[in-house]
């Protein structure tokens, strides 16, 4: 080396640190590629993904010519700063020892730090582009990497380390996906955003969850008057409705609305040709997942069912438009019965049902109310008073601070609830 001129020797380590870097680069950037959206580029016919992709396949391959290389070119330039100190200083031990640390921090510093720091950024653009030089490269070297990997190969097998043949890439949980889509808020719609979240929720969210409970179920007791009965039919809110003999709990079947139309049109309106339209109702269990019950729905072509608790008795009423309103949100107009959850008046208070579903108190008001006991806020004050209160009382659950305005028939009618200012949740009167 004493021949050639230091010029053209501190050019060669300029172009062993650059290569250095390349394959720095090219190792982040490589492993740190998108997966999902390589396969989705691949499907588009991108050229550079289809080769990152086929580099990726092997990944023990990939990162053997990379480590490979880099490895070359790093201990390349160790050795020519050696030789480049020893000329300039002669076989000086603190100069030996200064040109280590120098050779260390530009490789360091411009070989691999800041490469992997642009890599892991502009991850997608640099794959594609090394993806171009990684595979001829691997083709030339395959004997030399194969070779290596298997005493790699050997290794891991001593160790038992090795992954199984045909092994596929680890795949996202449901909770991943589901924060994938809370943080993808510049790429997703809000309402799409919305509907994706809780179609992962529905795994979670039971049929007692978000059913009609059977206090607030319209129901038609067919032993009643037949102008009463009349009555009631023609001013429904619904198409279906459930129909029973004396007690709700004594079901009877399920009415369509449409066929009774055809009897009053005809004159033939009575309890007999009343019952004869009527259609076997179809039972769910309580505990049933919502999204289990949505392909149940499909399955048996049905669109109401009766939630029934362990012992059989009803607890509630479950249709195909709740499953989808939980999804979609709501789409159509709430029946006359059912109080609309507002969001905050200017008082940062909102007045609701005791009724209310605390999970759409949750969802409208943007609250944290315990959702693992009682399904409505009437039953989570009960249970946390252990009996039932007078109106005026105040207290705070879960950090929401509520008074209860009004008690009828042992159950709190009205509730009103005042903005949480940003306590940890907790419970407490």
């Amino acid at each position: 080396m004493g021949d050639i001129p230091l010029s053209a020797q501190f050019g060669a380590l300029i172009v062993l640190l650059i290569l250095a870097a390349f394959f720095s680069l090219a190792e982040t950037s490589m492993m740190a590629l998108n997966r999902y959206r390589l396969k989705h580029l691949v499907k588009q016919g991108h050229r550079g993904a289809r080769l990152a992709h086929g580099l990726l396949e092997h990944t023990d391959r990939l990162l053997g010519v990379i480590l490979l290389g880099n490895n070359l070119v790093n201990a390349a330039a160790a050795t020519l700063v050696g030789l480049i100190t020893i000329q300039l200083f002669g076989e000086n031990k603190i100069a030996l020892g200064l040109g280590t640390l120098a050779v260390t921090f530009l490789i360091l510093v411009f070989a691999e730090i800041t490469p992997k720091v642009i890599a892991a950024a502009h991850a997608e653009r640099i794959a594609f582009a090394v993806s171009y030089v990684l595979t001829p490269m691997l083709k030339l070297l395959y004997p030399v990497v194969w070779f290596v990997n298997l005493f790699v190969s050997a290794l891991l097998t001593l160790l038992r380390l090795k992954p199984p043949a045909g092994s596929e890439p680890q795949r996202l949980t449901a909770e991943e996906l589901r924060s994938l889509v809370l943080e993808a808020g510049h790429y997703i719609p809000k309402k799409h955003r919305s509907i994706l979240v809780n179609l992962f929720d529905l795994e979670r969210v039971t049929v007692e969850d978000v059913m009609t409970p059977r206090a607030q179920i319209e129901a038609v007791d067919l032993e009643a008057p037949l102008e009463l009965i009349a009555e009631q039919l023609a001013t429904s809110y619904h198409t279906r409705l459930l129909v029973y003999r004396g007690e709700i709990g004594n079901i009877a079947g399920i009415l369509h609305l449409r066929k009774v139309l055809a009897l009053m049109r005809e004159g033939e309106f009575d309890r007999d040709k009343l019952a004869e339209l009527l259609t076997e109702p179809y039972f769910i269990p309580a505990s049933t997942p919502l999204f289990a019950q949505m392909q149940y729905f499909q399955e048996n072509r049905q669109r109401l069912a009766l939630v029934v608790d362990e012992y059989g008795e009803l607890q509630g009423l479950m249709t195909l438009e709740d499953i989808i309103e939980e999804i979609i949100g709501e789409f159509t107009t709430n029946a006359p019965s059912v109080a609309t959850i507002r969001a905050w008046d200017k008082n940062d208070s909102a007045l609701v049902e005791g009724a209310s579903p605390l999970r759409e108190l949750n969802r409208k008001l943007g609250l944290t109310l315990p959702l693992d006991g009682p399904k409505t806020l009437n039953g989570l004050i009960i249970e946390h008073f252990q009996d039932i209160p007078e109106a005026g009382v105040s207290l705070k659950i879960a950090g929401v601070p509520m008074e209860v305005v009004q008690t009828q028939d042992r159950v709190v009618r009205t509730v009103r609830l005042f903005k949480p200012k940003g306590e940890a949740p907790h419970a407490a009167a």
